[in-house]
């Protein structure tokens, strides 16, 4: 439970980083329209830390989660998926405060890499769904048993 609350922790200040960066930023730019680089923010808290106190939470409850395959392979794809989208939302914002042009390469290397953390992320959700799932079941065959 411990380890989710950190990676929990871990999001919240990358979270609270992005967002200050997000009005700074701006700021200092004189921007005052829509940019990616303020959704980065919502993205880490929401994605990152919220979904590792779900998680904790459900570690409390399943002990065995962690020793699941499809959990393993989802703290992989997961925490290497949301970075990768924020990195890539906050490249974007950037480019768009300075009102920088991008050729049509640049603009599609940005959208395909934060199109690789996206499925990522969603291929993330799944395995932990999966996760759940086998735990719920090994609990109500256990609950059975006793019976």
């Amino acid at each position: 439970m411990k380890k989710y609350l950190n990676y929990s922790l871990i999001y919240a200040i990358a979270a609270l980083a992005a967002g200050v960066f997000y009005r700074e930023f701006t700021k200092v730019m004189g921007f005052s329209g829509t940019t990616t680089l303020g959704k980065a923010h919502g993205h880490l808290f929401m994605l990152g830390m919220i979904v590792f106190l779900i998680i904790a939470l459900f570690s409390a409850h399943f002990k065995e989660i962690k020793d699941k395959k499809p959990f393993r392979v989802f703290m992989c794809v997961y925490n290497t998926g949301v970075p990768l989208t924020a990195i890539m939302m906050l490249v974007r914002g950037v480019f768009q405060v300075m009102g920088t042009e991008l050729s049509k390469g640049a603009n599609a290397a940005i959208s395909g890499i934060a199109g690789i953390g996206h499925i990522l992320v969603g291929v993330g959700i799944i395995l932990l769904i999966v996760s759940l799932k086998q735990c719920a079941a090994e609990n109500e065959k256990t609950k059975e048993a006793t019976k």
